[in-house]
């Protein structure tokens, strides 16, 4: 607590109340933030693996903090992994770890790049700036397909061979939200409603 002295001497920015606030609030959502566990399914009951899947909690902040850094690796010819999902404004860095140089671009509106043929790792990262999905491509090895999925929160992840994922969030009610590349890049996904709980929240794909 500042005494009167030391409170006398204190002056208050313009804006940092409002930084001070927004602050407080991202320190109390993820001192409660708890896994919880979403499984998803296709239409078939089947579990749906390498699927996006994220969750947006009200209060949290859309753009990811400064100097929040990714990676999506080129690996046997591949890209590793081939879907990467990041909060909006998050650099990507592209690391080659093969023997042979890739041409990596994006045509998406999500975000259009070209990193023209290199090796290692290019000196500049790719900032992705706005949410939706950019398709890859390498100009040199037409097989190669990867996927930045780009959204506005920091919930995501990607589900596993069992169609499951685990989430760190606060308790409440929520908005979940999957994409699968089959939806193609032009569909946000598909979103519903829930509240979290011990036992896992499934989602069913319809067609």
């Amino acid at each position: 607590m500042l005494d009167r002295q030391h409170a006398s001497n204190w002056v208050e920015k313009p804006g940092q109340r409002a930084w001070l606030g927004l602050a407080a609030t991202l320190l109390c959502l993820s001192a409660w933030a708890a896994p919880q566990q979403i499984q998803l399914q296709a239409d078939n009951g089947q579990p749906l693996a390498g699927a996006a899947v994220s969750v947006f909690v009200k209060g949290t902040r859309a753009q990811a903090a400064p100097g929040t850094v990714a990676d999506m690796a080129q690996k046997d010819k591949a890209f590793v992994p081939k879907l990467r999902v990041i909060q909006t404004g998050t650099s990507v860095n592209f690391p080659n770890f093969d023997t042979v140089r890739h041409h990596v671009y994006s045509f998406s509106p999500t975000k259009t790049f070209e990193i023209k043929l290199y090796a290692g790792t290019p000196a500049a990262p790719v900032v992705f700036d706005k949410p939706g999905t950019a398709t890859l491509g390498c100009n040199i090895h037409d097989r190669m397909l990867g996927y930045v999925h780009v959204v506005d929160t920091p919930y995501f992840g990607v589900t596993d061979a069992g169609g499951n994922v685990s989430i760190d969030i606060p308790p409440g009610e929520h908005r979940v939200r999957v994409w699968v590349p089959s939806m193609g890049e032009a569909s946000p996904g598909v979103e519903q409603a829930f509240k979290t709980s011990a036992e896992p929240i499934v989602i069913r794909l319809k067609p």
